[in-house]
């Protein structure tokens, strides 16, 4: 399956320069506010060591990450929801994503105005909210509107529809984005067609000078403490920015001795792929062997079946069997035959849950 995830914020947030990093499609920067006339969309790979380590044990022609689409959009302003600044035009781009990265810019430069007089990224959190929630409640009153007239004429189906969307209406109304309902199915159900803004899974990403690129500064400090009290499931990273774009510029085999000079593990754009692939609780299992060793993404809880129709419609409609290595047993033991000379291999039917790092061989027959 594809993931979209987009990159919101307010201008001059960093949103473009992480875009560059991740992405191998190269943006235009600018300091002036609202100088993009357009989304910018690319695709990039999702790091994973697991895979890498197979790579090393079972060699293949090719290798073959999960990918992510990211869209950059344009930075959203007060009024975006009623045709301000960018307009609802890049709104829609918002709602054909499946998750958010929220840039917020937590770093002081004199040569960078901020289009609201000073830095502070609270206020900017709480800026796009309410231009997001703006939008939603547009979309539910269109909704009441015409179950309204159904329900007054008896319609039983729509009385409980409108019971529904007048929930979401009082949320918005109070200033709550949808991800914070306590809806259910049913109501789940009622708005799934509106593709709601503020339903997205949304992560925070503090963009710190590079001085702060280790332990932060006051500015992402103060983005936790409201996050943790506001959308405690949510998830806070700080990212250097700048630093970013001078480790995405070298290659990768400097890259090593730069984040080591500058004290970090691995680049922080690859914490945001990773967070951005696990918000919409997705695993990866993996085909090895041949031509390619490939992760493949499917949500939690997907049934072997489903998982080998993410590589082909044919295998999932003559699956016989799965053929289960676990990652852990393959790095432990070496190769595929000393796990199946250990019995390290399980074959499971068609009530198999594919969990995260296993490797399969699918058999089937159409």
């Amino acid at each position: 399956m594809s993931l979209k995830c987009g990159i919101v914020g307010i201008t001059n947030s960093g949103k473009t320069t992480l875009f560059n990093c991740m992405s191998k499609t190269k943006a235009q920067i600018t300091n002036f506010a609202f100088s993009t006339g357009k989304s910018n969309i690319g695709v990039c790979n999702v790091p994973d060591e697991r895979l890498d380590r197979i790579h090393q044990l079972v060699p293949a022609d090719n290798l073959i990450y999960a990918q992510v689409e990211i869209v950059d959009i344009p930075g959203l302003a007060k009024g975006s929801g009623s045709g301000e600044g960018i307009g609802n035009a890049f709104l829609s781009d918002v709602r054909q994503c499946d998750t958010l990265m929220h840039v917020l810019r937590c770093f002081d430069d004199p040569n960078l105005p901020h289009v609201d007089g000073n830095v502070d990224p609270v206020r900017d959190i709480e800026t796009i909210d309410f231009e997001l929630q703006v939008t939603d409640l547009e979309q539910i009153g269109r909704k009441i509107q015409k179950v309204e007239k159904a329900a007054r004429v008896g319609d039983k189906e729509a009385k409980i529809q409108l019971e529904s969307l007048l929930k979401y209406k009082q949320h918005l109304e109070n200033f709550q984005n949808v991800s914070t309902l306590d809806a259910t199915k049913e109501d789940l159900k009622v708005v799934n067609d509106l593709m709601l803004l503020t339903a997205k899974p949304m992560m925070f990403v503090c963009n710190v000078d590079d001085a702060s690129a280790l332990e932060g500064n006051a500015y992402s400090k103060a983005v936790e403490a409201w996050v943790k009290e506001h959308y405690p499931k949510a998830v806070v990273l700080t990212i250097a920015g700048k630093l970013e774009a001078e480790i995405a510029e070298l290659d990768e085999a400097d890259q090593g001795d730069f984040l080591a000079d500058v004290g970090l593990s691995q680049p922080g754009v690859n914490k945001l792929l990773r967070a951005a692939y696990q918000s919409l609780h997705l695993i990866s299992f993996f085909t090895v062997g041949g031509k390619e060793n490939r992760a493949w993404t499917v949500p939690e809880g997907t049934l072997a079946p489903q998982a080998a129709g993410a590589i082909h419609s044919d295998l999932e409609r003559g699956f016989i069997r799965a053929e289960v290595i676990k990652y852990s047993d393959l790095v432990q033991l070496g190769s595929e035959n000393a796990c199946k000379t250990a019995g390290k291999m399980s074959v499971e039917g068609k009530n198999y849950i594919v969990q995260d790092g296993d490797i399969l061989h699918i058999r089937f027959n159409v």
